[in-house]
This record gives structure tokens, sequence and C-alpha cells, in this order.
């Protein structure tokens, strides 16, 4: 069972590195890494109180992949966004690879995310506001970009209480 102790953390030179694409033979290991995924931001949830996506390199797993458990799971694979809006929005946002600080960053109001689902099938999701931030969260995961390295300027940084 994968828990926060296997989420890696902040400093971890695999965070900083650019996945691979998930391959169509990888197919049949995605669910298992899906599973992994979930484990650890369900332990994350039951620890920290927050966690509604999980990208795989924070897994050690160097593939193209996030999983967002928002109304319903979603397994985003070999995602791209397109059409991300002029207007942003600032946040603080959390990430479980450093679950007590928060960082202040400037996000997409909105986005198109296009991706392949579990069963290897296009999909396209347009999404604003929160999730529009979630995704392009874990979209950096996958560019080897933690959202510290986004941080508005030097005083955005705060400890959760």
């Amino acid at each position: 069972m994968k828990t926060t102790d296997d989420i890696l953390k902040l400093g971890d030179s695999r965070l900083y590195e650019t996945c691979e694409p998930v391959q169509r033979g990888e197919l049949p290991l995605v669910q298992t890494w899906v599973n992994d995924l979930h484990e650890a931001m369900e332990d994350i949830r039951a620890r920290y109180g927050f966690g509604r996506g999980i990208a795989a390199p924070q897994l050690g797993i160097m593939k193209r992949l996030f999983y967002l458990n928002l109304d319903k799971p979603y397994i985003i694979i070999n995602p791209e966004i397109k059409h991300p809006s002029q207007e942003l929005f600032e946040l603080w946002d959390d990430c479980m690879s450093f679950p007590n600080l928060l960082v202040k960053v400037k996000r997409h109001q909105s986005l198109t995310l296009e991706y392949l689902d579990e069963n290897w099938e296009k999909q396209s999701w347009k999404v604003e506001g929160a999730i529009s931030e979630l995704v392009q969260h874990e979209y950096d995961h996958l560019e080897g970009i933690l959202c510290t390295m986004r941080a508005i300027d030097d005083k955005s940084f705060r400890w959760k209480s």
C-alpha cells in the first residue's frame, strides 16, 4: 500500500525531470499506477485534509500521467493543455510533495485539456477556476515544474496553520 511516505519530497531531483509519454503497450500498467496514486492521495487526505489530484512522478513513476478524484475519478494520460485563457487568477497552492507549505501563484482562469483516458480514447475537457488550477498544477509536475518555481515573488510562501 502506498502512503504519504512514498511521495517524493521537495528537493528530490526526480521532481524536476520531464516525464516520458505513456506508450500504448504500457496501458496494462496504468491501472496499477493509478491504484498506487489513489492510495497515496487517500493517505494525504487522511493526514493533511487536502488532495484532489496527484501526478505519477510524485511516486517516482516518470510518465505523463496524473489522477484526479473529484466527483468521480479521472485518469489523465499524455495530457496537453490547449487554449489557456489570457485571464489569470491568484491563489495559495499546496502540494503533496511539501504538504505544510502554501505558495501563492498565478494560474489561467480556463483552458482545454486534451488527453487519453484509461481506454486509450481521446478526450477533450474544458475546465475553469479551481479545476483549471488543479490541472495546471498536475500538468506542471509532468514538466518537472513545482509550484515553488511559479511563486509570484519571494514573499509568496507560508506555512499552513
